[in-house]
């Protein structure tokens, strides 16, 4: 067996591996260690690499800003902004057909703005949001659907981990990837509010209206939401005033939050300690996957598959659309079996150099850009994508009472209005680029 069919073979191996349950990071730590071992013939070299690229994985500048993005996360949980935010949004649209769905997500996307993490926006904003869609009758499926969805509006409204890892593994500037991510983020936000709408006029007898709020109360439940506002433009807002690196925002964040909380009275001695040790439990996690994914794509270079397959990909002779548009819809597959990070780590050193030959009109930069926030598109419909959309089984696990096959079917719409969004983006990229266009 030559090194090339070697590697190929390999991917295979490891998804037989992923089903039968073996951690993904382990998977691919095994998978990588043991094919570098084959290749390189004996084991000198392995024990080589797990020194050499343990260490240079982990002294990464870059990735600090992982913890510190979950650690905000965490305290503005503690803070109650989770709660002001639906409140806020609630006097505002709750009144509307489906309005208080519609707060759901637009809270969630507030949420997203300071949390960075799909997960936890979908089970914050699911304790805060549920039993208000329980109190005005909304069946448990359309309930457990729009909380699922609009968790994904975590990753998509920077800051966003996912984001850091893809600058990180392209080599790209984080700043920019968080600018060209706020269109899409809020194109994401309105066509699940305008999926909503149609939902509750197809089926009215779903929900019931709450009464009208008074403006006087509306504008007192915006100014509620002020920590959210606050925290928001130290963090994005200084990276593009110039006052702080990505990772020095993050670590603002992390404080600002942390105050914030602390003042609220949410933030004691046992809640800061199990804020920390939950940051730390999911940053190992996201770690033992990056260093996985480190030693299998290693491996992979070592066999030369990622530049033999762009090679082979692009002598077809097919148009730069049509592979996008094959990568994009194996990513939608992936999405049913795989999480997101672990998606991003593994496909992202095989994809991209596919990519980045192929001609959309872009400057390389810019094709990364878009690549990036497309791939983040699809991997955030992979959340809500059944069979195993993690973000349905974290607000099913909330709500026993609904049963799975029913947030299944009333989650496809907004899968549906992901699809036409991407699509929508693919064929003008000059809608996610605008922002990076006019400011850089």
């Amino acid at each position: 067996m030559t090194d090339l069919q070697l590697g190929i073979a390999s991917l295979p191996l490891l998804l037989v591996l992923i089903f039968l349950r073996m951690p993904i990071g382990l998977a691919m730590l095994v998978v990588g260690l043991g094919g570098t071992a084959w290749v390189t013939g004996g084991s000198v070299v392995v024990f080589a690499k797990l020194k050499s690229e343990t260490y240079s994985t982990f002294s990464s500048y870059s990735l600090s800003i992982v913890p510190l993005f979950l650690l905000m996360g965490q305290f503005a949980t503690l803070g109650g902004m989770s709660r002001s935010l639906f409140k806020a949004a609630e006097s505002w649209l709750g009144h509307r057909k489906g309005g208080v769905a519609m707060a759901a997500v637009g809270a969630c996307a507030g949420f997203g703005s300071i949390c960075g993490s799909s997960l936890a926006t979908a089970a914050t904003m699911g304790q805060v949001a549920m039993p208000e869609l329980k109190r005005y009758g909304y069946s448990g499926g359309l309930s457990t659907a729009t909380l699922a969805a609009g968790g994904t509006l975590g990753i998509l409204i920077p800051p966003s981990v996912v984001l850091v890892i893809y600058a990180i593994l392209t080599e790209q500037n984080i700043a920019k990837l968080f600018l060209a991510a706020f269109i899409p983020g809020f194109l994401a936000a309105l066509g699940y509010m305008i999926t909503i709408s149609i939902y509750m006029r197809l089926s009215p007898g779903n929900a019931q209206t709450r009464p009208r709020v008074p403006y006087r109360q509306r504008f007192l439940a915006l100014i509620e939401v002020w920590p959210v506002l606050v925290v928001f433009f130290l963090v994005v807002g200084g990276i593009y005033l110039g006052w702080f690196t990505p990772t020095e925002a993050a670590a603002i964040g992390a404080a600002g939050t942390g105050i914030i909380a602390l003042i609220n009275g949410g933030l004691t001695r046992l809640s800061f300690t199990e804020s920390i040790l939950a940051t730390a439990n999911n940053t190992a996690m996201i770690f033992i996957i990056i260093l996985g994914a480190g030693f299998f794509n290693s491996f992979l270079a070592l066999t030369q598959v990622p530049q033999e397959i762009s090679t082979f990909v692009t002598s077809q002779g097919f148009s730069s659309w049509i592979i996008l548009l094959i990568i994009l819809a194996l990513y939608l597959v992936f999405g049913c079996i795989m999480d997101s990070l672990s998606m991003i780590l593994l496909t992202i050193p095989i994809f991209f150099p596919i990519i980045s030959v192929l001609d959309f009109g872009l400057t390389a930069e810019e094709t990364a850009i878009w690549f990036g926030i497309l791939v983040l598109i699809v991997v955030e419909v992979g959340l809500i994508t059944p069979p195993v959309g993690m973000n349905l089984f974290v607000i099913n696990a909330m709500d026993r009472s609904t049963r799975i096959i029913d947030t299944y079917k009333s989650v496809l719409p907004f899968v549906a209005s992901d699809i036409v969004r991407t699509g929508i983006l693919v064929a003008f990229p000059g809608i996610t680029l605008f922002l990076l266009r006019w400011i850089y």
